[in-house]
Parts: structure tokens; C-alpha cells; sequence
């Protein structure tokens, strides 16, 4: 057997592997062995079948499946071995497979393509983000007591229309086919909200609809359409109003209490106001955590200078994912796919300079903590242990492993955040939640 690689530049290579008889003859014998020993043909005593009937009747499918194991075997081992950083897997060079006569051929030669990929170095000190406290200002105090009252309020069906109500309804287009029920929550009316107040169920609203309702975003809210669909709507249309609904605000007592934090958790309306803040406090830590974990990322991906085999890795993508996304997908995301591609080589280089692990008994805990809180369990009763266990390792053993591999890759994603946090440079910055939002576009 002769391997040779041919690096073509910095990003591609080529990698040719010529195979004589004497390199595959004996796997072929030691298959044709085994074929003999568990065939089952007619005139013959199991595993008395003559070897030379089995060469005759499955030889080549055998010398395929043997070559194939070969390829597989030497491949992966001269990667291993030379220590070779390649994107994905090796891609078999698309050849003609009638150009090869498995019948009488005793030499065979293959080709493989590699996209390379390249040492660099973390840029940590280059990296400088902001961390975000938020202080829990009143306006977002009071959208929150607005939005547990109108989740918690009562709904009626008045028989004339006041700002804030929803509209229920037959919406049309007048000059096109486009008609839908749907219903049209007057507060995203940006323009001639005087339309829709004071009319009744059976009154009829002409109006523009792209001057009511603005941008895409709120367009395919009313119509239930995709923001695709939403961008050509546009002129007049008409609705014609089956029932209005409006959400009259419950009222702050212990009852509206319970509902929202459990029986007799709260008593008052100042430790009603106090746990309220407390829970906003710690949603917005949270997400200023996520958004400083993505300013991290994005950073570290934009100022590592990783060149990325673009060719090689558009045919793997389309290849590995043959018959999921089309070609014209891959080019439509493939920016975000070499984003995923380069922080997954630069959250493996912190891992290996670092000696970075993530055991398995890591993994079960980590899923531990995230079943129990998706219960609401804040420990497991001890009759419930072994049920909730076998119930973890189902969980963890689901689809081939693949729960289990992503709950490892995402912790060790957060212990490589963990450390690259302590080696950049991370500004605290006041803001309230409203700024926060604005900011972040939440």
C-alpha cells in the first residue's frame, strides 16, 4: 500500500492511496472464510460450504466490502499518525465506478480531498466586551404588573370597541385574493387607530393595511403569515368585525398573589412588589450573562485569524447533509455555519492548551439539575430516586446519544467561557432594564 498526500495550498490537500493484491488478498481469504462458516446453501452441510462457491457467488461483493474496510482503516490512521488537522472527514473524489472492473482488476487507486485547517492563536488580548448590570427601573416594574394582570384577568365581549381591545374577525384584501380570520390587537395599530375604536360586531373598517400596522414584524402577527409572505402586502383592506375582546386587569389581592407565586408564598403588596423585582432582577442577570457569553464569541471568532477551506467545506456540508438543506441553503447560511465552524475550533484549542474536562458524571449532574427545574423539583423525594434516575438515562441515552453528546459539548462550551472570561478584558456598565432592552434589541 502507498499513501501520498499532495497539499495543493495552505487550506486544501489531496490524498492518494494506491493498493496492490498483496495489501487486501488475505482480509478477502479470512471473509470468504467466514462467509463459508455461516452460509446456508442448499446441497451443503453448514459451514461445509467449498470456499471456491463462495469466491464464485460473492467474491466481488466480499472484495468491495474488503477494499472499502481497508480504505476506511488507512485513512483515518495516516491522519492520526502525520497529526494532520482536517475539517470534517475525508471526501472520497467522485470517479466513475464503471472505470473499474472488480472482476479481473488487481490494482486499484483512490482519491480523497481534505480541507486543512490551520494553526492560529487566541486572540484574548485583543477581546474586550461589557458586562451589563441592570437596575430594575419602575416603568418595567409596572409592564410587568400590566402584563400578570391582563394573563390573570377576565375576558369579556363588549359590544363597542375601546383602544387596547382585540378584534376578531373576517380580514380581506380588496384588490387581490388574500383573506384570513384573524385577530387585530388595536394596540399595534400605528396609524388611524380612530378606525377601529367605537364599532361594533358587524361594522365593516376599510383602511391601508401597511399604514396600520407598520413593519413586517406586526404584519404577520395580524395575518399569521410569515414575514416572506408579509413584505407584499400592501393597499386596502377590509375587516369585518365578529367579536370584540378585552381583558379587564385583575385586581391585587391575595388570590391574583397565589396565582402568581404560589399559596400564601406572599401576603402583602409591598412583598408582592419586592419578590416581583427580585424575579425581573434575576431574568435580566441572566440574559446580560447570555449577551455577554455571545459578545465573547463573536469577538473571539472575528479577531482569530482561522482561513477556512470555503470550497472543501461547502461540498462537506452539502455531502454530510445530503438531502436535509439544499445548496442554496448552505450559501443563504453559510456565513453562520463558518461562524459555528471556527468557534468550535477555537472552544477545542482552549480545551486542549488548557487540559479543560468534562466527566461523564459532569454530564449526569448537569441534566440532573436541568430535569429537576424543568419539574419544579428542588430535590427528589426518595421513593421518586430510582424512578427519576432510570427516567435521567433514558433521557441521556435518546436518539443514538445524542442528548448525552450535546449536554457534554454544551458544558464544556461554558467552562471554555468560563475560563476565556478570566483572561479578556470585561468593562461593568450600569444601565436600566429599559436601556438594556433597547440596547439588545430584546
Amino acid at each position: 500500500m502507498n499513501i501520498t498526500l499532495n497539499q495543493t495550498d495552505g487550506q486544501n490537500a489531496s490524498l492518494k492511496v494506491s493498493l496492490q493484491e498483496a495489501d487486501y488478498a488475505a482480509r478477502v481469504d479470512e471473509q470468504i472464510k467466514e462467509y463459508s462458516k455461516k452460509a446456508n446453501i442448499k446441497g451443503f452441510r453448514p459451514g461445509k460450504v467449498p470456499a471456491g462457491l463462495i469466491r464464485k457467488m460473492y467474491g466481488k461483493g466480499i472484495l468491495v466490502e474488503s477494499i472499502n474496510q481497508i480504505l476506511q482503516e488507512s485513512v483515518n490512521n495516516y491522519i492520526k499518525d502525520n497529526k494532520l488537522r482536517i475539517l470534517g472527514e475525508p471526501l472520497p473524489d467522485r470517479q466513475d465506478e464503471n472505470s473499474i472492473d472488480w472482476d479481473t482488476q488487481k490494482e486499484f487507486e483512490f482519491s480523497y480531498s481534505l480541507g486543512l485547517l490551520p494553526e492560529f492563536e487566541l486572540p484574548l488580548n485583543e477581546v474586550s466586551v461589557q458586562k451589563y448590570d441592570i437596575e430594575v427601573d419602575q416603568t418595567t416594574v409596572d409592564d410587568a404588573y400590566e402584563q400578570m394582570q391582563k394573563q390573570f384577568g377576565t375576558t369579556t365581549n363588549p359590544e363597542v370597541s375601546e383602544a387596547n381591545d382585540y378584534l376578531y374577525g373576517d380580514l380581506k384584501q380588496v384588490e387581490g385574493e388574500f383573506e384570513t380570520k384573524t385577530l387585530l390587537p388595536l394596540n399595534k395599530v400605528v396609524a388611524g387607530a380612530d378606525k377601529f375604536v367605537g364599532v361594533k360586531p358587524g361594522d365593516t373598517i376599510t383602511f391601508d393595511i401597511r399604514e396600520a400596522f407598520g413593519d413586517d414584524a406586526a404584519l404577520a402577527h395580524v395575518t399569521g403569515l410569515s414575514k416572506e409572505v408579509t413584505k407584499d402586502l400592501n393597499g386596502q383592506f377590509t375587516f369585518t368585525v365578529e367579536k370584540i375582546n378585552r381583558t379587564e386587569n385583575a385586581e391585587m389581592n391575595q388570590e391574583f398573589f397565589d396565582k402568581i407565586f404560589g399559596q400564601g408564598n406572599v401576603t402583602t403588596q409591598e412583598e408582592f412588589d419586592a419578590k416581583v423585582r427580585e424575579v425581573i432582577k434575576e431574568n435580566y442577570d441572566r440574559e446580560s450573562v447570555n449577551v455577554l457569553d455571545r459578545d465573547v464569541i463573536d469577538q473571539l471568532v472575528e479577531k482569530s485569524s482561522i482561513e477556512i477551506p470555503n470550497e472543501f467545506f461547502k461540498r462537506w456540508l452539502t455531502v454530510t447533509n445530503e438531502g436535509k438543506i439544499t445548496p442554496e441553503q448552505i450559501d443563504e447560511f453559510y456565513d453562520q455555519y463558518v461562524k459555528e465552524l471556527k468557534w468550535s475550533m477555537i472552544r477545542n484549542k482552549v480545551v486542549e492548551e488548557n487540559d479543560i474536562k468534562v466527566s461523564n458524571q459532569d454530564v449526569v449532574n448537569s441534566a440532573r439539575q436541568k430535569m429537576m427545574a424543568q419539574f419544579n423539583m428542588p430535590e427528589v423525594p426518595e421513593e421518586m430516586e430510582e424512578t427519576f434516575n432510570n427516567f435521567l438515562d433514558n433521557h441521556l441515552k435518546q436518539n443514538n446519544g445524542r442528548n448525552f453528546v450535546n449536554e457534554y459539548e454544551a458544558l464544556v462550551a461554558e467552562k471554555v467561557l468560563e475560563f476565556v472570561k478570566e483572561k479578556i478584558t470585561i468593562t461593568e456598565n450600569t444601565i436600566s432594564a429599559e436601556e438594556f432592552r433597547n440596547k439588545v434589541g430584546a
